[in-house]
Order: C-alpha cells, then sequence, then structure tokens
C-alpha cells in the first residue's frame, strides 16, 4: 500500500498486528509511524508502551520473544524493529530466492507467530537501506519475500519532484509562510526533492520571516547557491544575454565548477533538440514523452526546456551543441582564464 493508504486507515482506526515499512523515503517513513504510534499508544503510553530494536544488533527470534511476552506496565505495546533488512540470510542472490519459491527464506518464527498474534501488540520492521529503482530495484523484493508472512507493507518510493513541490506548498502552508513559486522551485530542486530536508528548511524559513524570497532562498539553504548554475542555464535557454552574464559573474565570483554549468546545458539543449525533432510545443507533451523513455522529466523542468525549444530553431540548438563542445574543450585546455572563455560562449550562443 502507499502511505497515503496507510494514512486512511490509521483514521479510520484499523490497525493491524504488523506491518512493514519498505523503501528509503524518510519522510513519509517518519509521518506515517508517527500517526501510528499516537493511535496506539497516544502521547501517554510511549515510555512503557514502545520498544526499539536494531536487527544488526538482535535477532528476529527476540523480537519474536518480545511480542510474546505479557507487559505488567502497558496494555498497548509498539515493537519498532530498525534495520529489518538485516535479517535476510546472507550469501544467497536474488535468484536463488526466486527459484526457492516466495515462502521459503521467510522467518520460521515469524511465520509462526503471525498464525496467534498477540492482543494489544503492533509490530513495525522497518526496510529503509534499498531503492525502489536503479541497481537495488531488486533488493526491496527480496526483504518483502523474507517478510511475507506480514500481509500490510507500506512502499515508501521516492517522491518525485512534482510531489515534493506539492508537499512543499503544504508545509509551507501549514508554517505560515507565504513562498512565491519560483522560490518553492528552487528550494525543492536546490534539496533534490528530499522533503524531509524540505521540512527541516521550511522550519527554519517560518523563523526567519513570514514572507520568503528567491534571494533568501539562496542567503540561507545550504546547497542552494549552487542552483544559481540551473539559473544560468535557464536565462541561456532563453537567449537572455543580460541575465546570463550577470548569473555568469555570480558563479565567478562564489568560484563555482564552471564545466558543471557546460553539462547542465548540454543536457538541455539535447532535449530540447529531441523535443523539437518530436514536434513537442507544450510542456506537458515534453514531460509525458520523456517520462515514458524513462527519462526523470518534472513540470518546472519541462516548462525550462519548452522555452528553449521556444527560443532555439533546430539549426540553432545544434550550434549550440557544437559551441557547448568547444567552450568545454577551451576550459580543459591552457588558456588565459575561465571567465573569458565563458563569456565569449554566451556571446555566441546569444547572438
Amino acid at each position: 500500500m502507499t502511505p497515503a493508504q496507510f494514512l486512511a486507515r490509521m483514521k479510520r482506526n484499523e490497525v493491524a498486528p504488523a506491518y512493514l515499512f519498505l523503501g528509503a523515503e524518510s519522510y513519509q517513513a517518519q509521518r506515517s509511524r508517527q500517526v501510528l504510534l499516537d493511535l496506539v499508544l497516544g502521547p501517554e503510553g510511549r515510555e512503557n508502551g514502545l520498544t526499539h530494536y536494531d536487527l544488526n544488533e538482535s535477532s528476529l527470534a527476540q523480537v519474536v520473544d518480545d511480542a510474546r511476552s505479557l507487559s505488567l506496565f502497558a496494555a498497548q505495546r509498539v515493537i519498532q524493529v530498525s534495520n529489518a533488512e538485516a535479517a535476510l540470510p546472507r550469501g544467497r542472490s536474488e535468484e536463488e530466492d526466486e527459484a526457492a519459491g516466495s515462502g521459503a527464506n521467510s522467518a520460521t518464527e515469524l511465520v509462526e507467530y503471525m498464525k496467534d498474534p498477540s492482543p494489544g501488540v503492533v509490530l513495525l520492521f522497518e526496510a529503509a537501506r534499498y531503492e525502489f529503482e536503479g541497481e537495488e530495484k531488486k533488493k526491496p523484493e527480496r526483504v518483502r519475500r523474507f517478510f511475507s508472512a506480514i500481509s500490510e507493507t507500506v512502499e515508501l518510493q521516492r517522491l518525485s519532484l512534482d510531489e515534493a513541490g506539492r508537499e512543499a506548498q503544504a508545509l509551507a502552508r501549514q508554517a505560515g509562510i507565504a513562498i512565491d513559486p519560483a522560490a518553492l522551485d528552487l528550494l525543492v530542486e536546490a534539496l533534490g526533492g528530499d522533503v524531509a530536508r524540505i521540512a527541516v528548511e521550511i522550519e527554519k524559513l517560518s523563523l526567519f520571516s513570514s514572507s520568503v524570497s528567491s534571494d533568501d532562498i539562496s542567503a540561507l539553504v545550504p546547497d542552494a547557491r549552487s542552483t544559481t548554475v540551473f539559473s544560468l542555464v535557464n536565462a541561456l535557454g532563453r537567449r537572455d544575454r543580460a541575465r546570463g552574464l550577470a548569473l555568469l559573474d555570480t558563479l565567478c565570483r562564489e568560484g563555482e565548477y564552471l564545466p558543471l554549468a557546460l553539462a547542465f546545458l548540454s543536457t538541455q539543449f539535447r532535449l530540447a533538440l529531441v523535443s523539437k525533432e518530436s514536434r513537442l510545443r507544450t510542456s506537458q507533451q515534453i514531460q509525458g514523452h520523456f517520462s515514458r523513455a524513462g527519462v526523470p522529466m518534472w513540470s518546472s523542468r519541462a516548462e525550462q526546456i519548452g522555452q528553449t525549444v521556444a527560443k532555439f530553431s533546430k539549426t540553432q540548438l545544434e550550434r549550440g551543441l557544437k559551441l557547448i563542445f568547444a567552450a568545454d574543450r577551451d576550459l580543459r585546455s591552457a588558456r588565459p582564464d575561465d571567465r573569458i572563455v565563458m563569456e565569449r560562449f554566451v556571446l555566441e550562443l546569444t547572438s
């Protein structure tokens, strides 16, 4: 189930005897855990009712034994088990697990316990090590198979940048601060869509001011200065020479690595060229096209590419890629000054 489905069940007071939180998205995990603890234990019951185990240090058998034990001090209990993936048998591949069958590698103690779970006890296993994407995408399924005795699994997948943006808007409203859309996009992009970090920064920003601008984000949020690179890319994508030179001056004064800006710009031009050749005209068409192709694409990024498509012809995009290659080569060779190379590049690209 998704975190939203889990929270809906909590509102209906539907509590299962065991849950598996699977995935690395820490913000949703924290929120879901908080709601579960509040529902089962309340504000007064945590001291005696909450027990924590780490399977890097304890065994699954110890957890199950504790779950079977009666407590003299708490009628309701939650046993939180972190690093649940540590219980998986070592030295066995995913292919061997699949060949053995879905239940063959499960923990016998947990299987037997789930046939007759203790009343008033909720087991919460948290496996946050593996992602659902990339090279580790098969490993969450291996964890799920091992804990197959638990029917309630909450999948904590990384939020897209669009989803992170919507969550950031909600957090800003809760904090009582007004963040203009450009500043909000900057915040989400600077922190890579990590909602846990976004929540912390919004809380800090709420202590600073009730109204937050892009300049405030750049000055106060760690890593936000690096987004000046993105601003330069966007300005050049709009063929805005004055803004491009001003941002280049900022990057040079801050000592940023200029080949990084060229790398981002190269990506934007290549995506814009593909969009031009595919006759994609709107940001929605661009986002849908690249998402189907497996290229990460969020709405604000699609709008940026759309601006580049509108400002440059196919011939100009091809010329722009050649200029990027030449500037990158000049930056890596003996030259008098990086700034001179980049200023010449901006002038030629926006001519």
